[in-house]
């Protein structure tokens, strides 16, 4: 059986997407992720998605090189080129791109409109569920029930 992305983004228990804008400050951004308990935010320009940002870049264009996270902007060290799903898509070929472009955020977007993100530990849940129902009905099966 096939997951689509939005029935992964459903059976999320919480479904909030944060976000900062370009010109948030880099410290803003790393505090709000602290304060969220989590590892990456979209962009947003409006409405429409200008990139995201993560721990990852914090580290490689903030930490690494020893520049002060106070005077640099959102804009100057996020990931502007986004790969990005629609909520009809095959969660597997979610992990795909994952795996292949070693990815950990997937931003689902909907006629140009941000609706979600998807986190490689969002698909591993799924999966975990997938097989843990398939082995219940296996050994239901083999039991004659």
């Amino acid at each position: 059986m096939k997951k689509t992305v939005a029935e992964v983004l459903k059976s999320k228990p919480i479904s909030n997407v944060y976000s900062v804008t370009p010109d948030s400050s880099v410290f803003a951004a790393m505090k709000l992720m602290a304060e969220k308990g989590i590892g990456a935010l979209v962009v947003l320009e409006g409405e429409r998605l200008a990139g995201i940002v993560s721990e990852r870049d914090y580290v490689r264009k903030v930490a690494v090189q020893e520049r002060p996270p106070a005077n640099l902007k959102v804009s100057d060290i996020m990931t502007g080129k986004v790969i990005t799903v629609t909520p009809g898509e095959d969660a597997r070929h979610c992990m795909e791109l994952m795996t292949n472009g070693r990815l950990r955020h997937l931003p689902v977007v909907e006629d140009g409109r941000l609706i979600g993100l998807l986190s490689i530990g969002d698909l591993v849940k799924d999966i975990i569920s997938h097989q843990e129902n398939l082995i219940q009905h296996l050994e239901q099966y083999i039991r004659g029930e």
